[in-house]
């Protein structure tokens, strides 16, 4: 049988932690800074769990 390879731009796009959840970074944190309020820009800094419907999705794409 063929080995699957890892999407390259999931792997890029998530990562998994120990207990197997799936996080990712969150939109809008990328520049024009000045036009948004500091508490928005430090609430975008942290990852989020990724929704549930992608899930089954994106860990078939990184191969696990």
């Amino acid at each position: 049988m063929p080995k699957f390879k890892t999407h390259s731009g999931t792997k890029k796009r998530f990562k998994l932690t120990g207990a197997g959840k799936v996080m990712r970074e969150q939109a809008n944190r990328r520049h024009l800074f000045e036009g948004k309020p500091s508490t928005r820009t430090r609430r975008l800094a942290m990852d989020v769990q990724t929704s549930s419907a992608d899930v089954k999705k994106v860990k078939r794409l990184l191969g696990k």
